[in-house]
């Protein structure tokens, strides 16, 4: 299964405005590029919440950012839990950092062990 995509804010109300104009749902999903089930149940969630922002999700937030994990992208793990810890005083593990570098499509990086050219 494709990753879900998230429409953005302006996505949203442009959806909303299509809506109200009277654009069936089917043609507002592929306008978007989207499924019909998500414009319908952004369709309900804005007649009963009168917004069309995503809730606030349950969990504890992240530490850490996109930015913060792309960051010298040829450092390992470590190196970058490291350099977090000093300048951000944020205490994560290595493995928090190769989850976010995984999750951004990348893979933490290992240095090549070997004889050292001079």
């Amino acid at each position: 299964m494709p990753p879900r995509r998230k429409l953005s804010d302006l996505d949203r109300g442009r959806a909303i405005g299509w809506l109200q104009d009277g654009v069936a749902a089917r043609q507002v999903a592929q306008r978007l590029a989207v499924a019909p089930s998500v414009i319908i149940r952004l369709k309900q969630r804005f007649h009963a919440t009168g917004r069309v922002q995503e809730r606030q999700r349950s969990g504890r937030p992240r530490v850490t950012t996109q930015r913060e994990a792309m960051q010298q992208r040829m450092a390992t793990a470590n190196n970058i839990r490291q350099r977090l810890q000093a300048t951000t005083n944020t205490v994560v593990s290595g493995q928090t950092i190769r989850n976010r570098l995984h999750n951004f499509g990348l893979r933490a990086r290992r240095p090549v062990r070997g004889e050292e050219q001079p």
